[in-house]
């Protein structure tokens, strides 16, 4: 009989590595059983319904703190009324908060084997039917033919970032984050001179005076009171990208990094020493968050990177089944339901507001000043950057004469042969200060409607014609739409729907003269006190 061989008891190498193999590749094999998850889709549909029409919990906090905080009676304690009213109207209509739904942006946590090509699948099979619905607006736009794909998705639409770990379950997290703040986003490489603060070295010192000067630049173009997410150091697409991911904690948690938590509490102290407010009409509530992340970098680069949230503050999360793909539990919703955030089922009238009925004369706008609440009756023109740029070389489809022009691109559906707007709040306003003068100009438009303010080319137009520029409240989109009782018609359509020229009816459009026909802005008034608050950092920054 042959001796058995005596062994050490384990596996040659190669053995070894056959064995490890053998029990990975079973390991993803059974993975792989589940990875069709049947109710990842309709997860990902319910996902992206919450993100749009319902601020979770800690924004919701963060905003009642701000109503709390604002001088009763001012302009932004007004805002912040019409915001409340507005969060609690997108949550019982399942509607858009804001019509801007902005690049839908996924961070995906899931174990090894997962099968990442059907989630994207699913991913975007449920962005389409969510903006075929009226939950996004079609925001997918082609860069170089400017064709809207009417669907939100494109290259690089929408924006997926997966990774990895060892839980035995999915992690999705979303946020909906529009334009508007998104174009507030700003990256510093230090060091530098900053407006009013003067040079930002490569210190504490000099972040600080980084992430305050962010927060004076947004202004009210960025839908305050804001937030921001912040990165010190990666490179400029890593620190951009973590900054963002700064978003995604709560705005109440406190930074594990001691150092860090020191200049976020440092942010949002002084920030609100700015007196910006909500919407940049003055206050005392500017900013509501400030979370920081830091990375290394190199020795030659020192990156602050800083991004910028609106106060519709759209970001939720969900754990997903690893079999199934069904929603376990809800991320940021916690275990209550949603309450209230008004005190009213209207924005509060204050018995001095001018109703006025469109169109208008020369003499009735110039009577107007800024600080006047003006409630609008009659036919207004939606009208954004496509087509002012198409009207400076060609007529208006509709006579535009003492009429309106507000800059808006609605979520529009239609039901059988009628549109109907389904969110229809202002956008950013600066974005058209290259062609708007030259439009009030041409077309004598009377009244402009948007957010944020426009600059001295406008301005100057306004006193020439006698017109005014209004503020609407940004991102109340539901309140906006809720005044609008028809649809007349609709132009251009061929631009994309946030693009056309929408014709509607509306009723006590509520909106507050922001830059008048005699040269004032409150704006640029709001920006010259802003800057002196904030050269008063400019030497050395203490907490």
């Amino acid at each position: 009989m042959k001796k058995a061989k005596i062994t050490s008891g384990k596996r040659s190498n190669k053995k070894v590595t056959k064995h490890k193999q053998i029990v990975r590749k079973k390991s993803i094999v059974k993975t792989r059983v589940h990875s069709d998850m049947p109710a990842f889709k309709t997860s990902m549909m319910a996902l992206i319904s919450e993100t749009s029409t319902n601020l979770p919990r800690d924004v919701r906090r963060a905003l009642a703190w701000a109503i709390e905080r604002e001088t009763a009676g001012s302009q932004a304690a007004l805002a912040l009324k019409m915001i409340a009213v507005n969060t609690d109207m997108a949550y019982e209509n399942k509607a858009p908060i804001c019509q801007d739904t902005g690049m839908p942006a996924f961070e995906i946590k899931a174990p090894a084997g997962i099968d990442q090509i059907l989630m994207r699948e699913k991913i975007n099979e449920a962005i389409a039917e969510s903006t075929r619905i009226g939950k996004l607006r079609p925001n997918a736009v082609d860069s170089l033919t400017g064709k809207n794909s009417g669907n939100n998705l494109g290259d690089g639409c929408p924006i997926i970032h997966f990774e990895q770990w060892n839980k035995k379950e999915i992690e999705v997290r979303l946020i909906l984050k529009g334009g508007g703040c998104e174009n507030k986003s700003i990256q510093y490489s230090l060091p530098c001179e900053l407006p009013n603060l003067g040079r930002a070295d490569r210190t504490v010192e000099g972040i600080k005076k980084c992430l305050l000067h962010a927060v004076w630049q947004a202004q009210g173009h960025g839908c305050s009171v804001g937030a921001i997410g912040a990165a010190i150091g990666g490179d400029r697409a890593s620190g951009y990208h973590y900054a963002k991911q700064q978003l995604f904690r709560t705005l109440d948690d406190i930074n594990p990094d001691a150092d860090l938590a020191e200049i976020e509490d440092y942010i949002l102290q002084n920030a609100n020493k700015l007196n910006i407010g909500t919407m940049g009409f003055g206050g005392l509530a500017t900013l509501v968050g400030c979370k920081i992340g830091s990375y290394h970098r190199l020795p030659a680069s020192f990156f602050v990177s800083a991004a910028y949230n609106c106060w519709a503050f759209r970001r939720l999360g969900v754990i997903l089944d690893l079999k199934t793909g069904g929603i376990k539990r809800w991320l940021y919703k916690e275990d209550f339901p949603a309450v209230k955030m008004a005190k009213e089922e209207k924005m509060p009238l204050t018995g001095r507001e001018i109703s006025l009925t469109l169109p208008l004369s020369e003499e009735q706008v110039r009577a107007l000043k800024v600080g006047d609440i003006l409630l609008l009756n009659g036919i207004m023109h939606m009208g954004r950057d496509v087509l002012h740029h198409h009207l400076l070389t060609h007529d208006s489809p509709v006579n535009l004469e003492g009429s309106v022009i507000y800059h808006c691109g609605p979520v529009a559906l239609i039901k059988g042969d009628k549109w109907y707007m389904n969110a229809a709040g202002p956008t950013t306003s600066i974005r058209e200060e290259p062609y708007q003068g030259d439009i009030i100009r041409k077309f004598k438009v009377r009244i402009v409607i948007g957010k944020g303010g426009m600059g001295a080319k406008t301005l100057a137009a306004l006193k020439d014609v006698g017109a005014v520029y209004v503020s609407a409240i940004g991102g109340a989109a539901q309140y906006y739409s809720g005044c609008i009782q028809e649809v007349e018609g609709v132009d251009f359509l061929e631009f994309g729907v946030p693009e056309a020229m929408w014709h509607v009816r509306v009723k006590d459009f509520p909106v507050i003269v922001t830059m008048d026909s005699n040269g004032n802005s409150l704006h640029a008034e709001i920006e010259k006190k802003s800057a002196a608050e904030l050269a008063k950092f400019s030497g050395s920054v203490k907490v």
